[in-house]
């Protein structure tokens, strides 16, 4: 499924996959999702109406990927930091993650589904 991620308070938006586990799933069945955004070191996380235990979590993810942290109920957005637990891996962006490093605390962000045809 594509999505989309984004927060106007800080003007970046960016698409991105879910991929095809069933934690990506319960994440898809809940869009579209606002929340508040935390920052952790190298990351941005956000809690999500969604509660699933660990399945398959990792320890340690790439920049871009997009993540469910199941202590937290929170989806997280990986531009470097090593994941606090283990996380389950639900997807990844498209392009750079980094991008997300002028969200701040406080801020909203938003996850949405989008058409496989939208645009970046």
């Amino acid at each position: 499924m594509r999505i989309r991620i984004f927060s106007d308070d800080s003007g970046v938006s960016m698409v991105g996959t879910l991929n095809d586990s069933d934690t990506a799933r319960a994440v898809g069945e809940a869009l579209p999702i606002t929340s508040k955004a935390q920052v952790w070191g190298e990351g941005v996380y956000f809690e999500a109406p969604v509660h699933m235990p660990e399945q398959n979590a990792h320890s340690s993810v790439p920049s871009g990927t997009l993540a469910y942290w199941p202590p937290g109920h929170a989806i997280c957005i990986f531009m470097g930091q090593t994941p606090y637990s283990p996380v389950n891996v639900i997807g990844e962006l498209k392009g750079d993650a980094k991008r997300f490093a002028r969200v701040r605390s406080g801020e909203t962000i938003c996850i949405e589904a989008v058409e496989e045809d939208e645009g970046e």
